[in-house]
């Protein structure tokens, strides 16, 4: 495995979860995606202000979440040879191409350019990320820095989307970009310097970038996934839940403002309150995860999400609907350590990357078509059938997550449904 993390810092044997490499990387994280929660949620708001119509919205978001499926596994692949900082870093700077497109964009078709560089920034910073702190933490307490890092991540979620609504409300949303993107810079200058400070150091190694290479990592991820084992099911699992997910979470706004008649303002406040929910459970569920096992954790978390569609469903109020948020954003915060540290458990350390790139494209790719199957759904069945049908997709699912969420107890780390020759590539 070719990666400056394990070569310059490693992960501390003793004292606090997160060292001072993890600490750095976590800040610089939180200002790149405070930035980009600046602009994201408002994005359709500035297509419409650059004349694009609700049908032409609709054609740019699906090209839009097309083209990083494109890209994700290519992303862990470069990252997994090249290094994790390097690879974030080379990302950061591809995504200041992305504001130089959405800032200077004459119209809504041109955003797209600047979309698709940021679609190249995370697809390199995505799989990184998550295989980063893997290689951060040890695996007695991994679950628990996952807890803490989503935590701390999760705050860009409550402090973006309210500073970018307020300086495109009162300044317009060049100048709101302006800042998104000045802001975005400092990460970028955190995250280079890290990974040439990780560069200099003369145990670091790198691979290169081959066709060679990318076959044999693709090859070897083809092996665990068709074994039978874990990462199959982790993959099967996750594509149910993201299937449900897809088939009514794009319905959510309009059913709240619709049905529950909720304004947009408080619909905001929802999120908010999803949000601050999920980052208080985050951390007793990797502290759970690595005390009790990650798929007791992941269980508890589809329990909660079927609880909170149902009382979605049942309420018709502002604060009925915030208990719902409430209660689904800790079904939520107890699921994303448990499956993060599962997967990184899971795979070779040398794939971790890949393997963090493979799961997001192919849950991307089998969920591409449900949120049209959702809306007719709306239209043949009424609008609480997709939301029914999401609970008890999820309700189910715990059945396999329970019998086969099962890492081998005496196993090392990375080895699980590895074939004979996979742990050396």
């Amino acid at each position: 495995m070719s990666s400056e993390t394990n070569n310059t810092t490693g992960p501390a044997t003793k004292g606090p979860f997160l060292n001072n490499t993890l600490r750095l990387f976590m800040f610089a994280m939180v200002l790149a995606n405070t930035a980009s929660h600046m602009y994201d949620p408002l994005l359709p708001l500035y297509l419409k202000e650059l004349n694009a119509n609700v049908v032409q919205i609709g054609l740019f978001f699906t090209i839009a979440q097309i083209i990083p499926l494109a890209l994700q596994i290519l992303g862990g692949w470069i990252s997994d040879s090249l290094g994790r900082l390097r690879s974030v870093a080379i990302g950061s700077l591809v995504g200041i191409l992305g504001y130089v497109g959405l800032i200077l964009a004459p119209s809504w078709q041109w955003v797209l350019i600047g979309v698709g560089f940021s679609a190249i920034t995370r697809s390199l910073i995505g799989p990184s990320f998550s295989a980063f702190i893997a290689e951060q933490s040890n695996e007695e307490n991994r679950a628990r820095v996952y807890g803490i890092t989503d935590s701390i991540f999760m705050v860009v979620a409550v402090i973006g989307p309210p500073l970018g609504g307020w300086l495109a409300g009162e300044y317009g949303f060049k100048l709101m970009l302006v800042c998104s993107g000045l802001l975005y810079s400092i990460a970028t200058v955190i995250r280079v310097f890290m990974a040439r400070t990780a560069a200099r150091s003369v145990e670091t190694k790198t691979d290169k970038l081959t066709i060679k290479s990318l076959r044999s990592s693709l090859g070897l991820m083809a092996g665990m996934i068709l074994s039978g084992g874990i990462v199959t099911w982790i993959l099967i699992t996750d594509g149910i839940r993201d299937i449900a997910y897809s088939l009514s979470f794009n319905l959510f706004p309009i059913y709240l403002n619709d049905i529950g008649g909720l304004s947009i303002l408080q619909i905001g406040w929802l999120e908010a309150i999803f949000a601050l929910f999920m980052i208080i459970t985050t951390l007793p569920a990797g502290w759970l995860a690595d005390r009790k096992g990650e798929r007791l954790g992941i269980v508890l978390g589809f329990i909660l999400e079927f609880v909170a569609l149902m009382a979605f469903l049942q309420v018709s109020t502002f604060w009925g609907y915030a208990v719902a948020w409430a209660i689904f954003g800790v079904g939520i915060g107890l699921m994303s350590p448990a499956y993060q540290s599962l997967i990184s458990k899971a795979v070779p350390e040398k794939l971790r990357g890949t393997a963090f790139g493979l799961f997001s494209t192919s849950l991307g790719v089998v969920s591409l078509p449900a949120p049209a199957i959702g809306a007719q759904l709306w239209q043949r069945f009424g609008p609480r059938f997709p939301f029914r049908l999401t609970a008890w997709l999820s309700l189910l699912a715990i059945i396999p997550v329970w019998r086969k969420f099962k890492l081998p107890e005496n196993g090392k780390e990375g080895e699980t449904d590895v074939l004979p020759d996979a742990a050396t590539g």
